[in-house]
């Protein structure tokens, strides 16, 4: 491929996948500027092995890859400041009222106190919009492991933002 169809191609999976790649480089580490910097080194990484994709259509899982180990890499290099997991927040494309930001919030906080090997096949599933074969290739599970962790995962959900029996939910108890 030319140059010209080279950088084509590259623009278009950068245009296509650096929110999706943002969002869960922010789940990945909980840090904004550490998730941008994950986003670009995973780009550059892409740039360099861009003839190694064959199929379009795995891009996705490709860049996830390559942006997870990224963020395996940061730990050889230096350990990432650790951030109050109620800072991170990630843009919406719509306005929502406050009590849909609420429920969001409150969802989206539950999600990420979830135990990593719960939550990560959660986010990619439900973020990142992978299905359970995606999900396990990348986490290098079988099929029935990753069902069963997304399973249990809206399952504690649930548990953790179930209404209490004196009323509120557990955030609001806490």
């Amino acid at each position: 491929m030319n140059d010209a169809e080279r950088k084509r191609r590259f623009d278009a999976l950068a245009r296509q996948y650096s929110d999706d790649l943002f969002r869960f480089g922010v789940w990945l580490c909980g840090d904004h500027a550490l998730a941008s910097d994950l986003v670009q080194e995973t780009f550059m990484r892409a740039w360099k092995a861009l003839d190694s994709l064959k199929d379009a259509g795995a891009a996705k899982s490709w860049l996830i890859t390559i942006l997870r180990r990224e963020f395996a890499r940061t730990f050889e290099r230096k350990v990432p400041p650790i951030t109050d997991i109620d800072n991170v927040v990630v843009a919406e494309e719509s306005e929502q009222t406050p009590e849909d930001r609420t429920e969001r919030d409150l969802l989206r906080t539950a999600m990420f106190e979830l135990e990593r090997k719960y939550g990560e096949p959660l986010i990619l599933q439900t973020v990142m919009g992978m299905s359970i074969a995606e999900i396990a290739v990348q986490l290098e599970l079988t099929e029935s492991a990753v069902m069963t962790r997304v399973f249990r995962a809206r399952e504690k959900l649930k548990e953790r933002l179930q209404p209490s029996e004196r009323g509120g939910n557990i955030h609001e108890l806490a």
